[in-house]
């Protein structure tokens, strides 16, 4: 029976072109081929042929181990699969980018940085009220994709971002925020276009191997935070191969010679995700238009959502960056034209440290230097993309999603011949338009820090380093930019608001403004608060109020203390009057106190409810509070 099978297993090799070479290069595989499927010795045999025979050298002989060597196989048909063209396009690739790295190749050079068109938003005037109602009405025909990969460890937290809460006032995470945010977008944009039935916002998360689970329990759980289930999709990101060196030779796990050693790839791999699942075709079939793409710890991003997407509308953009104004030099990448020497252009994020030296080395001798406005005239980056539907399912049809990537090896030393450790290719969401034709129509629009850019990715320690007057980045300061942005929005809508108190949490300075929030649904966009601000309003800078409601309307309410109004939706009510109350106080915490919940000790500080007026209404009718 046994020389049957070792003849058969003969006949097959021949069949599969396995030669006395490829025998004489994988000794050790060859004496194991017939354990594997002709798929998987396809896939061995690629392996070989693309250098990489160094996988099989510590295979034991058949017999032992052989569960563990199919296991090997199954492994590298995952990474096979994964990625757009295959492991031999990952290996070709990343000789070519591992070969310009050792060069010390400049991916910028015979490039002539400009500044692109865009749109600069003021908040509030007319024009942005227009646009905002613009994007409402587009909302309905557009899709939300949340890349939502990362762990919140390098915030001192141990949970996935999104479970974060964005404030402790509420106590709401990112994702509650987020999908209440899609959810008042839907409504508002069906009451706008009057439609007949309200469409459904698709939102799709990438999640990774870290996150995946836990999201899925994080929407179970809180029953998808008032969505229908089957409009959330999630796509899970697989990693990619690491490589050892510089001949791109795939790396082993150091306790387990049969498994390749794997890292992330970068959030550039949400293109290739929607691409494979499909559901582009599903939305363009649904006469969708746009999708959003976003990350997960900005709590400002939905109020400059429907703003940008009326600019992407009114202009057409195929591609539209959202940014902020950004200071020269200042770290956070800027949205740059790009003209080469042969006439090809892009419009692309050029990272901080790369943009100043590409500005002198083309004629710009002082490099990235404020302009009359005080700022950079190359706007910052915020990671946050607006892409027309139908220019994007083209792109990807040519692409098949793949995005162009990046190698950043560590050398050991400046002969660059070797690495501290193992190094994989990355790619980069932002980085879509880099293929595309000059014909595209790529923009930006430029919306008020304050109002759009609030990002919580650093631990205490780390922001408290930062250098004063840069962003913290903290959980602190992301907490803090939300009342900021809330009072001033009140403040621009007629109500006068308290100037802020300087204070010290976790080793940062912050600005402390009054405690203001409110559901999306209460105030979507400029106009609609506006309209529920009236008559004279004064709120103290010791003062908290969180609404829940959606036809809530603030009539010379004179706030001095902390007020809480929860209202069903067909709740009408007016508060006008006097509050005055002992409040809620902020307390420091210190972060090294392991007997404070880590959400809390992350920021520094806990809130001491000591009073407040909190009134709910759980009928429908018209009410009036007015203590």
């Amino acid at each position: 029976m046994r020389s049957t099978t070792l003849e058969s297993t003969a006949d097959s090799l021949s069949r599969l072109g396995i030669s006395a070479s490829f025998a004489s290069s994988a000794p050790k595989l060859h004496e194991n081929l017939h354990l594997l499927s002709p798929d998987k010795i396809e896939l061995a045999k690629m392996l070989v042929e693309m250098g990489q025979s160094h996988l099989f050298d510590h295979w034991a002989e058949p017999g032992f181990d052989d569960e563990e060597k199919r296991g090997f196989l199954d492994q590298v048909a995952r990474l096979n699969s994964s990625y757009p063209g295959g492991l031999e396009l990952y290996i070709k690739t990343a000789r070519e980018l591992l070969a310009d790295s050792k060069a010390g190749k400049n991916p910028f050079d015979g490039f002539t940085p400009s500044v692109p068109k865009g749109e600069v938003l003021t908040f509030g005037d007319e024009n942005f009220i227009n646009f905002e109602e613009s994007g409402v009405r587009e909302a309905q025909k557009a899709a939300f994709v949340l890349v939502a990969g990362g762990l919140g460890e390098r915030l001192g937290y141990n949970g996935i971002k999104v479970a974060l809460p964005a404030d402790t006032t509420t106590g709401a995470c990112f994702l509650q925020q987020y999908i209440e945010s899609i959810l008042a977008l839907q409504e508002a944009s069906g009451r706008l276009t009057q439609g007949d039935c309200q469409t459904q916002i698709p939102l799709v998360i990438m999640t990774s191997d870290d996150t995946h689970t836990r999201i899925v329990e994080l929407l179970e759980s809180n029953l998808y935070f008032g969505m229908e289930p089957t409009q959330v999709k999630l796509l899970k990101q697989e990693k990619v191969a690491c490589l050892d060196d510089n001949d791109a030779r795939l790396a082993v796990e150091p306790r387990n010679k049969y498994r390749i050693q794997t890292k992330p790839h970068g959030h550039g791999d949400v293109h290739s995700l929607l691409f494979s699942s499909g559901l582009l075709k599903v939305w363009h079939d649904a006469g969708l238009r746009w999708v959003l793409f976003f990350q997960d710890t900005n709590g400002l991003l939905f109020k400059a959502i429907p703003a940008a997407l009326g600019v992407s509308a009114t202009r057409q953009y195929h591609v539209n960056s959202l940014t902020v104004p950004r200071k020269a030099k200042e770290a956070i990448g800027g949205i740059t034209k790009l003209t080469h020497a042969d006439g090809r252009t892009m419009v692309i994020n050029v990272e901080y440290n790369q943009l100043d030296p590409l500005l002198r080395a083309t004629g710009h001798d002082d490099g990235d230097v404020n302009d009359e406005t005080g700022y950079s005239p190359f706007p910052g980056n915020i990671n946050q993309l607006i892409l027309e539907l139908d220019p994007y399912i083209e792109e990807l049809t040519k692409t098949g999603g793949a995005i162009k990537e990046f190698v950043n090896p560590k050398y050991k030393d400046a002969s660059k011949t070797s690495f501290k450790s193992s190094t994989r290719l990355e790619c980069m969401m932002q980085d879509y338009p880099k293929t595309l034709p000059p014909t595209a129509r790529v923009g930006f629009t430029v919306l008020d820090a304050w109002l759009a850019y609030a990002p919580v990715k650093n631990n205490p320690e780390d922001a408290a380093k930062v250098p004063k007057g840069n962003p913290y980045h903290s959980a602190t300061s992301g907490e803090m930019a939300i009342y900021r942005a809330n009072s001033l929005i009140l403040k621009t809508a007629g109500a006068q608001v308290a100037d802020p108190v300087l204070q010290v949490f976790n080793g940062q300075e912050v600005e402390v403004w009054p405690r203001t929030t409110w559901k999306p649904k209460w105030g979507l966009t400029f106009a609609e608060i506006k309209r529920k601000v009236c008559g004279s309003c004064t709120i103290s800078q010791r003062s908290t109020m969180v609404i829940k409601g959606r036809d809530v309307i603030l009539e010379d309410l004179s706030l001095d203390g902390a007020l809480l109004i929860d209202a069903v939706d067909d709740a009408k009510v007016k508060v006008r009057g006097s509050v005055q109350n002992k409040g809620w106080i902020l307390e420091n915490i210190d972060y090294k106190d392991a007997s404070v919940p880590e959400e809390l000790r992350i920021r520094g500080f806990r809130l001491n409810k000591i009073e407040q007026l909190e009134k709910n209404y759980t009928e429908p009718g018209e009410f009036c509070l007015e203590p």
